[in-house]
């Protein structure tokens, strides 16, 4: 191993304070006792996002022939609601709101990764959780997690997704396909069936272009392989191509660069988020190519990238004047949508290429329809690559304009760049969100090639945990002690084919003899160098991707489980070393620790430089951060004793975001976006 990656027992020495120890603390100290005098740029903090490049897959033209139409096709797929079964769930439907969700009724999933089916926090399904619900694990010091515990409560603020139903088949010409409610046993009041909610919280898409791996386990792979997250470790994946001869040949994807990809295509198939049962993604494919783009949503003619294919410039009609079978060829090589002789068959022993018959069998495909999910995953990717906020208070401190940030801010700053060492109150807090995104869980910190020091990470590191042993994990994710490690183990789990999700775990099975039939990426354990590392200990289990922390004042609920609303509850949360410490501290990062000297005043200075990684044309949504009309599902009529609508199991309440184009909300009359539940991010 490294000996500079393990330190004193419990502790690990940072990348940034491997190289920059001295400077850091003694430059951070000079601003703490200084009489506050602005200055500009802060030299121990990363520069501009600006600065960063965009990551992109290097064989994106093997695929992609315009990518300007390709954005343009990924801006109406991700805010279509007709990509969901019912035909009210998009993908934005759980990312409209500074890229996350906003909504506050039926949004409680009880704890379901954990086996718990009971909820705690609420009466039930289809309650509407309010401040005093939070923080959901509560103490009568927030500064001490030995006090008495006041509240705790295993649920998760997650997002409301569809009816519990068996997919039966597309229906030509709607939105809406055909299905079988399935009585739900969980996501019920009484006999009726409430919309079901995912186990986790939805992070925010924007700037997660930026990251190696996308939801909160890392599943999406930063490898995309055409149809699924999984990457590489789906070996049957194949798209379809005109093999030059005009006929149909299964291929093998492999685009490097490409997570968001991998992650666009996976929420469309869940049962819980987007999809009936057992649906397919051709199946998507054979819905979107027979109606009309956003065809019930108004798209406002100014929109940044839709506003010339909008039908609302003269009068109030939903939609684009296009297709998307002509958005399809404008955007993909020719080759992977000009086969018109052939079609895909799947059936219980795979698919089979045939001869197009006059009409098509409900499980036969057209090869636009069969490669759907590629088109879907990497217009997707390339819109979600334009929705970088890289202009925000901090931005423009780090290139020069000392008026940007208010002298709070930047002792803020300068306190979340400070380690916490004996007898000084920094924050640490780069140590997990580092670099210009704040994250270390990014393509940029990940590294591809060995360094001498530890800067960027590579894919699996090691470190002391919070026992004070040495361990193996996966770089960009920890265990903070959020919730019991058991009660969903995250990085740890294991992708639908029985790998493990984590590369600690696949290096540690290649080490150990297992052969993998698959290689990616190139694995090693520790310190790069090939001596094998059998047997070593690994600490996966628990841990989470580190998030962005930009546009954070406008993101909450926060954490994976959604458990605390505001920006001073998170601060108290690492404040006290987390909630779990001692339960979890075998997997535990051990910069998980009572920060003795944190201060009222401290905690306050690093709320208002959170605040400061807010983008205005985020919170008042100019482009690219404009929108087409959207409407949300929030529960069904009634609470959570009752459900009262003519057709139960099928009806909702509706929030309607209208249409914003390019000059945002003020242009469109609304106000700025607002932080969860309205509330003041430095509440307790």
């Amino acid at each position: 191993m490294n000996a500079n990656e393990i330190t004193s027992p419990g502790r690990r020495r940072s990348p940034r304070r491997s190289l920059l120890a001295g400077a850091t603390f003694a430059v951070a100290i000079a601003l703490l006792l200084s009489s506050g005098a602005a200055s500009a740029a802060n030299l121990t903090a990363p520069p501009s996002l600006k600065h960063t490049p965009v990551p992109e897959p290097s064989n994106l033209g093997d695929y992609v022939k315009d990518k300007k139409a390709a954005i343009t096709l990924g801006k109406a797929l991700f805010w279509d609601m007709q990509v969901g079964s019912d035909g009210m769930q998009a993908c934005a439907t759980c990312h409209f709101h500074a890229g996350a969700d906003h909504r506050v009724k039926n949004q409680v999933n009880p704890g379901q990764a954990g086996g718990d089916n009971t909820f705690q926090l609420t009466p039930g399904p289809n309650a509407t959780v309010s401040a005093s619900d939070f923080p959901f694990h509560r103490y009568s010091s927030v500064n001490d997690r030995f006090s008495a515990v006041l509240q705790d409560v295993n649920d998760v603020m997650g997002s409301e997704g569809v009816f519990d139903t068996q997919f039966v088949g597309v229906v030509r010409g709607s939105a809406a396909e055909q299905g079988n409610p399935v009585a739900d046993p969980v996501f019920h009041v009484g006999s009726t069936n409430v919309r079901r909610i995912t186990g986790r919280n939805a992070p925010s898409v924007i700037n997660a272009v930026f990251n190696y791996n996308n939801f909160w386990d890392g599943r999406a792979n930063f490898v995309f392989n055409g149809v699924d997250p999984f990457g590489d470790a789906n070996l049957n994946a194949r798209i379809f191509s005109n093999d030059g001869k005009g006929a149909l040949q299964a291929v093998a994807a492999h685009i490097e660069d490409a997570s968001l990809a991998s992650q666009a295509v996976g929420p469309p198939g869940s049962d819980t988020e987007m999809s009936y049962t057992r649906r397919t993604f051709p199946d998507i494919g054979k819905k979107l190519l027979g109606l009309r783009p956003l065809g019930k949503q108004l798209v406002n003619a100014t929109d940044g990238v839709l506003g010339t294919s909008s039908r609302n410039s003269r009068s109030a009609r939903p939609g684009l004047s296009r297709t998307y079978a002509s958005m399809i060829k404008a955007a993909f090589q020719d080759w992977s949508w000009n086969v018109t002789g052939q079609v895909v068959t799947f059936d219980s022993t795979g698919y089979h290429l045939v001869p197009k018959p006059p009409r098509l069998a409900a499980n036969q495909y057209t090869q636009m329809e069969a490669n759907f999910s590629l088109f879907f995953g990497l217009a997707i990717q390339l819109y979600e690559a334009t929705l970088v906020s890289d202009d925000t208070p901090f931005d423009r401190f780090q290139d020069g304009d000392c008026t940007a940030l208010s002298t709070s801010a930047q002792q803020g700053l300068n306190l979340f760049f400070t380690p916490v060492d004996q007898g000084f109150a920094g924050g640490g807090c780069f140590n997990c969100h580092a670099g210009a995104e704040f994250t270390k869980a990014t393509v940029s910190n990940v590294g591809r090639t060995q360094f001498i020091e530890d800067i960027p990470e590579r894919i699996v590191e090691r470190m002391a945990m919070g026992d004070g042993g040495g361990a193996f994990y996966d770089a960009g994710f920890y265990n903070i002690g959020v919730r019991p490690t058991e009660e969903d183990i995250g990085r740890g789990g294991s992708d639908p084919f029985g790998y493990p999700l984590s590369y600690t775990a696949r290096a540690l099975m290649i080490d150990n003899g297992t052969a993998l039939p698959f290689s990616n990426p190139p694995l090693n354990c520790g310190d790069g160098q090939p001596t094998p590392c059998p047997q070593q200990r690994s600490a996966i289990d628990g841990t989470f991707k580190a998030p962005t922390l930009r546009n954070v004042e406008l993101t909450g609920p926060y954490f994976h489980n959604g458990g605390q609303a505001t920006l001073m509850q998170v601060i108290d949360f690492y404040t006290r070393g987390g909630d779990f410490h001692e339960n979890n501290i075998k997997n535990l990062d051990s910069d998980m620790e009572t920060i003795d000297g944190m201060t009222d005043v401290a905690k306050t200075e690093l709320v208002d430089f959170l605040m400061s990684l807010t983008d205005e044309r985020v919170r008042w949504e100019k482009a690219p951060f404009d929108h087409p009309e959207l409407f949300l599902t929030s529960g069904s009529p009634g609470d959570s004793s009752a459900v009262t609508c003519s057709n139960p199991g099928t009806c909702d309440e509706v929030i309607h975001l209208p249409a914003v184009g390019a000059q945002g909300r003020a242009a469109a009359g609304l106000p700025a976006l607002e932080t969860f539940l309205a509330l003041d991010p430095h509440a307790h």
